[in-house]
């Protein structure tokens, strides 16, 4: 199962916690994304974590994909998990 999100947020804080929430709607829909949860949002919050405040007419914006692979004869036996995240400092304009 696979996944893609992004978020914007005024705050660093503001961007963790959108983070967070947008994983859980993640395994609202897919369940499985309970397994890398905690890893996923970790290493988001983490990138948020390297960024500068940001200034008035700035933003933050962070885009998250990934994707679990599993054995079909045993789901619940991952075989693969990945995470890819950008997050950046941007003017709200764009």
């Amino acid at each position: 199962m696979s996944y893609s999100f992004s978020i914007t947020a005024g705050t660093k804080a503001d961007a963790k916690q959108k983070i967070a929430v947008q994983f859980d709607n993640v395994i609202y829909n897919q369940p499985s994304h309970k397994t890398d949860r905690d890893a996923a949002v970790a290493c988001g919050q983490a990138f948020v974590g390297t960024l500068a405040e940001p200034h008035e007419g700035d933003e933050i914006y962070v885009s998250m994909n990934g994707s679990l692979g599993w054995n079909h004869d045993a789901p619940d036996e991952f075989l693969h998990a990945n995470v890819s995240v950008n997050a950046s400092l941007r003017n709200k304009s764009k």
